[in-house]
């Protein structure tokens, strides 16, 4: 078996090929830039026995997916998925360079996922490269519409996330143990939109049936909803509504955002938002919306390949912690297919979306090592699934 403790690593190399990677930008509105970078990690594979599929941008999200399955190897793949999209707008590095200090690496989208993706198509790039055999067929997605809620990508994601044996996502590692991720919470997205009655507001303003006071009771009665200890959430981002001071407003609108640790849970929130009534009888209340990502859940089949990684990480000296968390990937929609998912597999550093995004160039070499070891370790699959 050909793994790599990580002090055998080279982390430059790995480093400045992150570094390309981050030089274009991709934020997801622009398809064209991001099939720029799937034009280069396609290069990359270039007289390599690795099929390569591309699936064009139509107004949202290219696709790449990288498949390597020599003779020897056989079954349900390995599957790791991630995305290059970002939430930085062109310009940003021309505002806000890369930059190495302090031993980080600082950079939009940097971590956030482009050092995780890259070290997943890396790490399938130099097994190819030397030849080697896995136990079983390997197989990278590269996505372009994550950061905008993969709907261009999800058929692809539930597709291959079906027929693998189980899904790695290198998406961001948290805390000083770069644990992994093994739970996250669902997340729905609704629209209430409350359609009420015009009025003088000094002529006749008992006359009108203002929409903004009751978008206003809604959210009052919605937030309270939320259950801290319960994992269940409301957030209502974003209100508007009215056309003028001496107007009672006839339309308002609240746009909702709704987290549940379970899938129970997300389901019945979810039907209860959809079923809301109006406080005020003379006031037509609208909610559409629904549940995007499902929970993504620490279930028995989650724990054992947790269980299997940290055993293997252990043997190549490191440490392998787990935590949940509230924001969603597209793990949440491969478990949602009944894959064995393990997320937070990319490197360790901190500020995704946000002005001091980096990553801690010390967890590059023990996050390469731990991806190629369980890609082509025999024991660990055994463990991992059976």
């Amino acid at each position: 078996m050909t793994l790599q403790r990580p002090e055998t690593i080279d982390p430059a190399p790995l480093i400045a090929g992150i570094r390309d990677w981050v030089a274009i930008e991709t934020p997801s509105e622009r398809p064209d830039l991001i099939d720029r970078l799937l034009d280069l990690v396609e290069a990359g594979f270039e007289g390599l026995p690795v099929e390569r599929t591309r699936f064009p941008a139509t107004e949202r999200g290219g696709q790449l997916l990288l498949r390597y399955a020599p003779p020897g190897c056989e079954g349900a793949p390995i599957t790791v998925m991630g995305h290059v999209d970002t939430v930085w707008a062109v310009g940003t590095l021309a505002r806000r360079p890369m930059e190495e200090r302090d031993g980080r690496l600082h950079g939009p989208g940097v971590f956030d996922m482009k050092a995780g993706s890259y070290l997943g198509a890396e790490t399938l790039r130099r097994i190819a490269a030397e030849g080697l055999v896995p136990p079983r067929p390997l197989q990278v997605l590269l996505t372009g519409d994550e950061e905008i809620g993969s709907h261009a990508s999800r058929p692809l994601i539930e597709r291959l996330a079906t027929d693998s044996a189980l899904v790695l996502i290198p998406e961001p590692s948290f805390g000083p143990d770069i644990a992994v991720v093994t739970a996250r919470k669902g997340w729905g997205r609704f629209e209430m939109r409350a359609h009420g009655r015009a009025a003088h507001a000094g002529g006749n303003l008992f006359d009108g049936r203002s929409a903004i006071r009751e978008i206003a009771r809604q959210i009052l009665d919605i937030e309270a909803l939320t259950d801290r200890d319960g994992g269940l959430s409301f957030n209502v981002g974003v209100v508007s509504g009215g056309t003028r001071p001496n107007v009672v407003p006839a339309e308002a609108e609240a746009l909702i955002d709704m987290r549940a640790a379970t899938v129970a849970d997300a389901e019945a929130a979810a039907a209860a938002m959809l079923a809301r009534a109006p406080f005020d009888p003379d006031i037509r209340l609208e909610v559409t919306g629904g549940v995007d990502r499902p929970p993504y859940e620490r279930t028995e089949a989650v724990a054992r390949l947790y269980g299997a990684a940290k055993t293997l990480a252990a043997s190549l000296g490191m440490g392998l912690g787990e935590t949940a968390r509230g924001g969603v990937s597209d793990g949440n929609i491969a478990a949602s297919m009944g894959a064995p998912v393990l997320d937070g597999l990319g490197c360790g550093g901190a500020g995704a979306h946000a002005e001091d995004e980096h990553i801690d160039l010390a967890t590059v070499a023990p996050r390469a090592a731990l991806m190629r070891a369980m890609m082509l370790s025999p024991d660990f699959l055994a463990d991992a699934v059976g």
